[in-house]
């Protein structure tokens, strides 16, 4: 019998990327070791967009080469396993109000700014991040290729 197939289609890939929390982030550094760094994202534009100091390793070896691959996962037992993972180019977005504006969505979803998330936006935007903006770079993941898995379709069996 042929094995079930585990893969997540559109609608339950853009599910499970609204559940995630943290995205693994995988570049290559200068000797093309992976550098892996956990990362809060948002989906943008049904792209995947994380910010980070401009001086970051991960900025640092975008720049040199824009092959990056990012990772979310759960699941502690193998029936409960899901993940998304995506390889493709990291474009690099330094325009000050777009990386603020990428603040601001990040906020809106995790708690940068006292206890629970924020939305901010216009002045309360600038006060808030402001300061940070000039010296980050936002990352938009453009994929070439996307793999899933979803053992929950495979009902309890191995």
């Amino acid at each position: 019998m042929a094995r079930k197939d585990i893969t997540m289609n559109e609608v339950e890939i853009a599910e499970f990327l609204e559940s995630a929390r943290t995205l693994q982030v995988g570049t290559l550094d200068a000797r093309g070791w992976p550098h892996l760094a956990p990362m809060w994202f948002v989906v943008d534009g049904g792209h995947i967009v994380f910010r980070s100091f401009s001086k970051s390793q991960k900025i640092v070896n975008l720049e040199r080469d824009s092959r990056i691959t990012v990772l979310l996962e759960t699941g502690n037992r193998y029936e409960e396993l899901r993940g998304v993972m995506i390889q493709g180019r990291g474009r690099l977005v330094r325009d000050r109000n777009e990386v603020l504006r990428i603040y601001g969505l990040v906020a809106a979803r995790y708690a940068l700014v006292g206890e629970t998330t924020t939305v901010l936006e216009g002045d309360a935007l600038e006060a808030a991040f402001g300061r940070y903006a000039d010296k980050n770079t936002a990352v938009i993941v453009e994929p070439e290729r996307t793999i899933t898995w979803d053992h929950t379709k495979l009902g309890g069996a191995y």
